[in-house]
């Protein structure tokens, strides 16, 4: 059923009873009853101790949990001046329609400022609520992104795709695309209530890309602010990653056709204003490393060389000559310790994977495409794992932002491919 909106009516009536607010904190959740209670208690006391002036409001959007999440979070304690709304949201299950349920909460109580945090964080402060809402409210920007040093394996799809690809399209260093935090102004809220797009993959994992995407092509002023060490429970790269990684580059994809004109006019990439606070995170020198995750590299690389099995026809329809020489050679090889997947030819791939998706549709179809990509993902992050398993995470944070160079530097190659 497509509902016209992800409120439920006793949320609405809740809504009603609260009235007016000036900031909106929304936290997303499913099955996190380990996490959530701090969380809450948190973004509370954050919102009492910094905004002790303004009309505040917490809503927890819950996605059906099956544990206790929903009863840890109506029992965390928040201020009292502090309201608090727990709310199971109606749409697609995923994070984008409980993120939906948020902006629509926001709309009706007027706020001028909306925040989102995962519910999963362990490392979260009361600072961080002042420091993701205050740029919205007192320097005129409408979106915030966070900024944070994660473990080198955590976020492996937005290391290797989202902010990589984001970067060369649209020209702006927003590091993290798809972190999960951010603040968001009332014009953008309505901005992205207004399209289209939440029965898509957008109302699963692809929201926090299309956000970013969305403002950036709007021309919305975006920041970056910088909250530290980000320390949650984090997705180990493997396998179980393809569902979202395909929800992700195909919402990015998506994107590329409807803001063609856009991107094959940007040329190289420029900063975003970033606002510094205490730890200098990934660009400093006094961050402390994130919990360590261990990646099983040679799984995901056997993946990969499995999978050109049944797929290197279809392949070789998507990418070219010289890049399936390559892969075949990688898919052959028999010493995982050799193994080596280039920043360069993963570029390419990628590429070659947007262009296919946006013109190949009545050949192959959009889902299958992103099927035939996900290994090389595998491939590509099994052999980043690997290549710096001895690296310390900011050492290889020069290793993405090399590749995140690479990925602009070979633009002109997509703009090529994509133009014949």
């Amino acid at each position: 059923m497509k509902y016209k909106e992800a409120l439920r009516e006793e949320t609405r009536q809740k809504i009603l009873e609260i009235g007016k607010a000036d900031i909106l904190v929304g936290i997303p959740c499913w099955n996190d009853e380990d996490t959530i209670a701090y969380v809450v208690r948190t973004v509370g006391e954050g919102l009492a101790k910094h905004f002790s002036d303004l009309r505040s409001v917490i809503m927890v959007a819950d996605g059906g949990s099956l544990d206790d999440t929903r009863e840890m979070a109506n029992s965390a304690r928040v201020p009292n001046k502090v309201k608090k709304i727990v709310a199971i949201y109606r749409g697609l299950p995923g994070k984008g329609t409980s993120v939906r349920e948020i902006f629509e909460a926001g709309q009706e109580l007027g706020v001028r400022v909306c925040a989102i945090v995962d519910s999963d964080l362990r490392s979260i402060t009361p600072e961080w609520m002042d420091r993701l809402i205050r740029p919205v409210l007192s320097e005129g920007f409408d979106y915030v992104t966070p900024a944070y040093l994660r473990h080198k394996y955590d976020g492996t799809i937005s290391n290797n795709i989202g902010y990589p690809l984001t970067r060369a399209l649209y020209g702006k260093r927003i590091r993290q695309p798809m972190g999960g935090d951010f603040a968001i102004s009332e014009a953008l809220v309505k901005s992205y209530l207004i399209e289209d797009v939440w029965m898509s993959d957008v109302a699963r994992f692809g929201i926090d890309i299309w956000m970013t995407i969305q403002a950036i092509n709007k021309e919305y002023r975006i920041c970056q602010v910088n909250l530290g060490t980000k320390v949650h429970d984090p997705r180990k790269p493997s396998v179980a990653l393809g569902p979202m990684f395909k929800e992700v580059v195909g919402t990015s994809f998506e994107l590329m056709k409807k803001y063609e004109n856009n991107w094959t006019q940007v040329k190289g990439s420029k900063p975003v204003k970033t606002f510094n606070h205490g730890p200098r995170g990934h660009s400093g020198r006094h961050a402390m490393e994130p919990e360590a995750l261990v990646v099983d590299y040679e799984g995901m690389i056997n993946q990969f060389q499995i999978s050109y099995h049944s797929y290197k026809a279809l392949w070789r329809e998507i990418i070219h000559d010289e890049e399936s020489r390559m892969v075949k050679g990688l898919a052959k090889l028999q010493k995982i310790e050799e193994f080596k997947f280039p920043s360069e030819l993963w570029a390419r791939i990628v590429y070659d994977f947007a262009v296919a998706y946006n013109q190949l549709a009545k050949e192959i179809p959009e889902s299958k495409i992103l099927d035939l990509m996900v290994p090389f993902y595998f491939a590509r992050v099994g052999s980043f794992a690997k290549e710096t398993r001895d690296m310390t995470s900011l050492e290889a944070e020069k290793e993405i932002e090399a590749q995140a160079r690479i990925f602009e530097k070979l633009k002109p190659y997509l703009i090529e491919r994509w133009k014949s």
